[in-house]
């Protein structure tokens, strides 16, 4: 079994990103670990949020996919958002792939997408433990081979969703119809 992502955006998410980087250029995004922003996913002007040497690559959405697309080559520029997570906070999510969706309301005041009406979401997918066998022998990217200019391999597998619910189904409650 190959990796599995740890990241995919919804449609939403990646059209909002879009119109922020066409406004601030490149991106980029932490998963927050709490305190007054909650446990949001913040976007920020790319660099504008230092990355520690602990924090881990989710993974680097390619503004340029649309949905059930892959590229034949890694984003640049403004067409790369890095979604970066704090280690502490990634040994409890290790677990599951991060959803990045976005939902109406308003995003923290840290955040780029505050003023759009709109606010990123984290949803979560629990990987199944065939899937966590896989994660387990591959090393997280770090801040610090990021910063040595390390890169993630190209994703095989689409990592934009129509829809939240393509990428971590709801389920139904026994006994009932789908």
């Amino acid at each position: 079994m190959s990796v599995p992502l740890r990241l995919v955006a919804t449609a939403d998410a990646v059209a909002l990103l879009r119109r922020l980087a066409e406004r601030h250029g490149p991106l980029m995004m932490h998963q927050s670990g709490g305190c007054c922003d909650g446990s949001a996913p913040m976007c920020y002007p790319d660099g504008d949020f230092v990355v520690g040497d602990l924090d881990v690559l989710l993974g680097v959405l390619d503004l340029r996919l649309q949905v059930g697309a892959t590229a034949g080559d890694l984003p640049a520029g403004a067409d790369a958002v890095p979604v970066w997570i704090s280690g502490s906070q990634f040994e409890a999510w290790k677990h599951t792939q991060l959803v990045l969706d976005v939902v109406p309301g308003r995003g923290s005041g840290f955040s780029l997408e505050s003023p759009e009406g709109l606010r990123f979401l984290s949803r979560g997918r629990a990987f199944t433990a065939d899937e966590n066998d896989a994660l387990a022998r591959d090393t997280p990217l770090l801040g610090k081979r990021w910063a040595a200019g390390a890169r993630p391999e190209l994703a095989a597998e689409p990592t934009v969703v129509a829809e939240a619910a393509d990428a971590c189904p709801v389920p139904t409650p026994r006994g009932a119809s789908s």
